[in-house]
């Protein structure tokens, strides 16, 4: 799925990579928890958060996230803006809450990066 149909299923406003909607995207994780992130997503997803700091946008470059996507209608500090700009990784924010966001994804195919702890398969 392209970044543009995540934008238009979760009616998500782009405040950085507006010319990155061409992106395709498989799997998503979502988390408030950066320790989880780590631990569980993988390159080349979504991340679905509510934190606004910095820190989503680093930990996102480490991973190679796809994209991010702020939910419950959050606000990226000015600093994560610009190191998003920086670091070219797309940030988007929905009004939806993480449960609906997630839901509304997995609907129309986007899948989890694992789905539970301790499953190996590899779903991409």
């Amino acid at each position: 799925m392209k970044l543009q149909q995540v934008k238009d299923i979760l009616d998500a406003d782009v405040i950085v990579g507006n010319d990155q909607l061409e992106m395709e995207v498989k799997t998503a994780f979502g988390a408030d928890l950066m320790s989880d992130v780590l631990a569980f997503a993988k390159p080349g997803s979504l991340l679905l958060t509510g934190l606004t700091n910095p820190q989503i946008i680093r930990t996102s470059d480490v991973l190679d996230i796809a994209a991010i996507i702020l939910v419950r209608g959050k606000r990226p500090l000015p600093e994560t803006i610009q190191l998003a700009e920086e670091l070219r990784i797309p940030l988007l924010s929905t009004k939806y809450i993480l449960f609906e966001s997630v839901g509304r994804l997995y609907a129309k195919g986007i899948r989890g990066c694992i789905e539970k702890v301790g499953d190996a398969r590899d779903l991409s």
